[in-house]
């Protein structure tokens, strides 16, 4: 007699996340994903050419939003959403109505265990959010809600309940996320180095975030993703992940929220041209010299007691310090305001989960 096929089980948070996909091809890769992310509702932000068909596989729930969806959706405030960049990713933060986002680019694979088997990087992710974070005092047996971890002897009872999980922040194993100097110096270099931990960046450090394998609490944090004025017209690129990364460690230090980086491994699967790379980079390489002391010694008023509050706050302190630096972080800092008015637009306060009309989905 032949064995009954059982139903997949439910994979965690399956109604409660969506997965963002920014993209200018079509999305074969999700192939490979199969297994782990066809039960879950797919975000796909098109850059580039909207006439552009972007061919999804058969069997996975999506909506597809081009440029001519993002300005139809927020009209004159679609100026605060990059072109031609993979931060327009962001407009899925914002348009998703689900607690958690997790985010992924289309050149990143499934990864394996030093066993062999394939890494489930959403299934991590989800652990990693639904734990706390120790943001006040390091563990030195790293993530102590683990299986097999606890906290280690001299740390104290009074901060073992730990914080919210705003942030986890997942790895890449094959091509490291270099800047374009590194890329150049060391261009046959990969990461082959898995590294079974995970760990909370303590308060006060920053870190450069890479979005590739991103997922965040949206309620907690989302209105701080923003992932800046990248690509066309911009003077830089390549710095939008890391903007969005400063300012919310920023912000959830200020709130007393957590951010984790380490596991989940994905496999980064090419590496991207190092002398483009270099021309969307250049300025940044410079620039990033002030833009860390500027966040190091941020500070946030106590008026500022939700996340909106906290980055309209950021973006007058950006506007005042760093616009010296060059014109541009006056027109990021009005961009920030702006998109938090969008945010606000399309997620007013108690609306529940109303449904927003996409330019197409399945």
């Amino acid at each position: 007699m032949a064995a009954e096929s059982r139903p997949a089980p439910t994979p965690l948070l399956k109604d409660e996340l969506d997965i963002v996909i920014p993209t200018i091809r079509n999305l074969d890769f999700l192939e490979m994903w199969r297994p782990f992310f066809q039960q879950y509702h797919l975000i796909i932000v098109q850059d580039g050419d909207p006439s552009k068909t972007i061919k999804v596989p058969e069997g996975f729930d999506y909506e597809l939003y081009n440029r001519n969806d993002i300005n139809r959706i927020l009209g004159p405030k679609a100026s605060c959403i990059s072109f031609k960049d993979s931060a327009c990713r962001c407009f899925g933060y914002m348009v998703s109505k689900k607690k958690y986002i997790y985010t992924i680019d289309d050149d990143c694979f499934v990864a394996k265990d030093p066993s062999g088997k394939d890494i489930n990087a959403l299934d991590q992710h989800i652990k990693n959010l639904l734990s706390p974070s120790t943001p006040f005092f390091f563990n030195t047996l790293y993530d102590p809600y683990r299986e097999g971890a606890d906290f280690v002897r001299g740390y104290p009872f009074s901060l073992r309940d730990g914080a919210p999980t705003a942030v986890s922040h997942g790895l890449w194993l094959n091509i490291p996320d270099y800047d374009a100097p590194t890329q150049l110096v060391k261009p046959l270099e990969r990461n082959t180095r898995y590294v079974d931990a995970v760990m909370t960046i303590p308060k006060g450090t920053l870190f450069p975030m890479c979005g590739m394998n991103l997922a965040f609490n949206r309620e907690l944090i989302g209105p701080a993703m923003y992932f800046g004025l990248m690509g066309d017209g911009q003077p830089i690129g390549r710095y939008d992940d890391m903007w969005a990364g400063w300012c919310t460690k920023v912000i959830c230090d200020h709130l007393g929220l957590g951010v984790k980086t380490g596991l989940p491994y994905i496999w980064h699967s090419k590496a991207s041209n190092p002398f483009v790379n270099l021309k969307k980079e250049y300025k940044g390489i410079f620039w990033q010299e002030e833009l860390i002391p500027f966040f190091q010694q941020a500070t946030l008023s106590k008026d500022c007691t939700t996340v909106q509050k906290c980055y309209i706050e950021l973006a007058k302190q950006v506007k005042a310090k760093l616009g010296k630096v060059d014109d541009y972080f006056n027109k990021l800092a009005d961009a920030m305001v702006t998109w938090i008015e969008a945010w606000d637009e399309l997620n007013p306060a108690g609306a529940g989960s109303a449904a927003l009309s996409a330019g197409s989905s399945k």
